[in-house]
C-alpha cells in the first residue's frame, strides 16, 4: 500500500539512496490515478529522491485508463515528482519477436512513441535490450539502431542497458519456447557491440552485475561498458526470475570490482552528475 511504498523510500534514503525505482505488472485494478499517488507517496515521504518510475507499458496503462494522450499524462506525472524513466517492456524492438515473446505488451512503434512523447516533455530515460530467449543476431541489430536514431532525434537516453534473459521461471522457457538465455561469449558481445554502435550519441553503457555476476561484470568492463548501475537494495525482479546474484552490492564492493578491471569508481546521480552537483536543467535534442 502507499503508506508502505513511502517507508520503504525514507529508509531507502536513510541508507543512503539517491534512487527509488518503482515498476510493476499491470494490475487489473490499476488506473492513471494509481500511478500518481504511487509517485506522491514516494516524493512526499522521500523530497530529495530521484524517482525513476514506471515502464513505457505502465505510462500507457495509465494514459489509457483516464483517457488521456500520453504528453498530458506524462506531464502529470512529472508535475508529481517522477524524475526519469526506465527503459524497459522495450525486449526486442522488432515485431517478429514481439509477437511471440510479449504479444500482450506494446508494440515496438508504441514504446518508441512513449519514449519520444518522455523526452518531449522534458523526462529522460534509459534504454534497454532484454536478449538471448527467441530472438536472433538480426534483431538485436534492428534494436540498436532503432534506439540510436531515437537518440538522435531526441537526446533523452541517459544510457543503455544490456540485459541477458533469465530463463529459469520464464513461463516460455518451461514450455520449451526459448533458449536458456545467451552465452556468455554473446552477452560480453552485446555490451561491446552496442558501445560501437551507439558512439557517439549515448555515452553510457551500463552492465547489469544482478544479470552478469561479479566476474561476468568485471569482463564487461573491458568490452565497452563503464558503468555498472546502482549498489541497490530489495532487488525483486531478477531475483523473481530465478536469478542467483545478491540483492544488494555495497559501495566497497563496487569500488573493488571496478579495481580488478583496472577502473577507477565514482558515484554519480542517475543523470550521470558527480554527486553533489545539481540535476541536468533541461532537455535538449542531441546535436
Amino acid at each position: 500500500d502507499l503508506d508502505e511504498v513511502g517507508r520503504r523510500a525514507a529508509e531507502a534514503v536513510e541508507r543512503g539512496a539517491t534512487e527509488v525505482c518503482l515498476q510493476g505488472g499491470i494490475h487489473p485494478a490499476f488506473d492513471g490515478h494509481t500511478y500518481l499517488d504511487i509517485v506522491r507517496a514516494v516524493r512526499t515521504a522521500a523530497p530529495s529522491v530521484h524517482i525513476h518510475a514506471f515502464s513505457p507499458l505502465e505510462v500507457t496503462h495509465g494514459a489509457q485508463t483516464l483517457g488521456l494522450p500520453l504528453e498530458d499524462y506524462l506531464a502529470r506525472l512529472k508535475a508529481a515528482g517522477l524524475s526519469t524513466l526506465p527503459g524497459t517492456a522495450a525486449e526486442i524492438l522488432d515485431p517478429e519477436i514481439r509477437a511471440i515473446l510479449c504479444p500482450d505488451k506494446l508494440g515496438a512503434d508504441e514504446w518508441i512513441e512513449v519514449m519520444r512523447t518522455a523526452h518531449g516533455v522534458g523526462l529522460r530515460s534509459t534504454a534497454t535490450i532484454m536478449f538471448g530467449h527467441v530472438d536472433g543476431y538480426e534483431h538485436w541489430a534492428r534494436h540498436l539502431l532503432r534506439v540510436r536514431a531515437l537518440q538522435t532525434e531526441t537526446g533523452g537516453f541517459t544510457e543503455f542497458v544490456p540485459l541477458p534473459f533469465v530463463h529459469m521461471e520464464a513461463p516460455i522457457w518451461r514450455k520449451g519456447k526459448a533458449r536458456s538465455g545467451p552465452s556468455y561469449r554473446e552477452a560480453v558481445l552485446m555490451h561491446a557491440v552496442a558501445r560501437i554502435v551507439l558512439h557517439p550519441v549515448i555515452a553510457n553503457i551500463q552492465v547489469s552485475w544482478v544479470k552478469m555476476g561479479t566476474d561476468g561484470a568485471r569482463a564487461v568492463l573491458d568490452a565497452g561498458a563503464n558503468d555498472l548501475g546502482g549498489v541497490l537494495m530489495d532487488e525483486s525482479i531478477t531475483r523473481s526470475a530465478g536469478g542467483r546474484n545478491g540483492q544488494c552490492f555495497d559501495r566497497t564492493e563496487m569500488i573493488a570490482l571496478a579495481a580488478g578491471a583496472g577502473r577507477p569508481a565514482r558515484q554519480r546521480t542517475t543523470l550521470y552528475q558527480p554527486i553533489g552537483h545539481e540535476p541536468i536543467p533541461s532537455l535538449e535534442p542531441f546535436a
